[in-house]
């Protein structure tokens, strides 16, 4: 086939669901594209694990995040396969560390704000109540914390490859090393250009994150992003049953720095990485070498924070963001071109990639979304307005 009723360019998180999306609804006739093979490491969206959690500071992601746990449910009753384990979380803020620092809404009492607004229960503690619940971590008597039941897990590589798979059940064509070349308006549809011919559809969705702009081209539109490469630890740590997911909970450390951590999963090991901060590149030019300065950082925060959730190094793995000036997603159509769909994650998009997958397909099928994206337009000034300033939660 050489034509379709909508194609997907990008078969990562956001991707892959929306493909299965635009699959249920359409059935055969929806293609997916990916550029690598199915679960490259070369993007945003591979590794076991993803927090997942009803934790927000902003009530334009408050309103999404129970709605992404329907989601979730939904491709998990599907498919029969568990993609979501509830942890409980925690944010912890390191009140002495982050004394003086322009933090906005991103501290305990925005959270609980935004909870307060959306009805959603939590439990406030103490570093001494903490630590009498988990006495994992090792505290400075500074901290304050905020415990929710419902987050968790989420596991990224696995709901990609469930996604497919449904996508497939329910008739779409996989295309992988296959490189999109160009996107092109074409009368009321849209010319997808390949090394193997040009296609056509009646709408695309364009989810190629670092690669975005490169589709994008051929459309005239260039959005203003930053492509970062950020990091993550695993440690082989030998104590399995203090940190089996039944027993510690995922958890944010807003600190000197933002840490997340997670209790073993995919691998016989805990996970540690940081939130934003990684060196700008490209997805050309990135490198796959772990920045020595970062292991260090972390190296010292498990010792002094979490001294038995450490152990010999498993490995440290890398992977991209691609963030908007303003870090906020972009969900919308391209002015003028309603035609073709555009989906960023701007890092931190995986918690909702199943929800995110619906709303896609409604642009796509001109259809009102059925959750409330308009933070997220293409339009906003952070995309448009040149002097707008970059502003990146770090």
């Amino acid at each position: 086939m050489t034509s379709y009723r909508a194609i997907v360019v990008g078969l990562g998180g956001l991707g892959s669901a929306a493909l299965y999306r635009l699959a249920a609804d359409l059935g055969p006739g929806v293609l997916g594209i990916e550029q690598f093979e199915l679960g490259h490491h070369r993007g945003a969206s591979q590794d076991h694990s993803r927090i997942i959690r009803l934790a927000q500071h902003q009530s334009e992601y408050a309103a999404l995040a129970a709605p992404a746990y329907k989601a979730w449910d939904e491709v998990e009753s599907e498919s029969g396969q568990q993609i979501v384990t509830r942890t409980g979380g925690l944010v912890i803020e390191d009140r002495v560390a982050r004394r003086g620092a322009a933090t906005g809404t991103r501290n305990i009492e925005g959270y609980t704000d935004v909870f307060d607004r959306h009805g959603v229960a939590y439990e406030l503690l103490d570093a001494d109540e903490l630590t009498a619940r988990w006495p994992q971590f090792r505290l400075d008597g500074g901290e304050q914390a905020l415990y929710q039941a419902e987050s968790g897990i989420v596991d990224a590589a696995r709901a990609n490859a469930v996604h497919v798979a449904l996508a497939r059940a329910h008739g779409a064509e996989v295309r992988t090393s296959t490189p999109v070349r160009a996107v092109r308006p074409d009368g009321d549809g849209v010319a997808v250009v390949t090394d193997d011919g040009v296609l056509h559809a009646d709408r695309v969705v364009v989810a190629a994150d670092a690669w975005t702009n490169r589709v994008l081209a051929g459309t005239g539109t260039t959005l203003p992003l930053t492509v970062l490469r950020e990091q993550v630890t695993y440690y082989a740590t030998p104590h399995l049953a203090e940190f089996a997911p039944s027993r510690f909970p995922v958890f944010m450390w807003h600190g000197r720095h933002n840490f997340y951590g997670f209790p073993v999963y995919g691998e016989v090991a805990t996970k540690l990485g940081q939130h934003m901060g990684g060196e700008e590149t490209t997805a050309d030019e990135r490198t796959f070498d772990p920045d020595p300065v970062r292991r260090d950082r972390y190296a010292a925060f498990v010792d002094e924070h979490l001294p038995r959730f450490g152990g010999p190094e498993l490995y440290s793995k890398t992977c991209l963001y691609t963030v908007p000036p303003d870090q906020n997603f972009v969900l919308d159509t391209l002015p003028g071109h309603p035609q073709i769909s555009v989906a960023i994650g701007a890092g931190h998009a995986y918690k909702f990639a199943a929800l995110i997958g619906g709303l896609l397909a409604d642009l796509a099928q001109d259809r009102a979304p059925a959750h409330p994206i308009d933070a997220f337009s293409i339009t906003r000034p952070a995309l448009t307005d040149p002097s707008f300033p970059r502003s990146f939660h770090t």
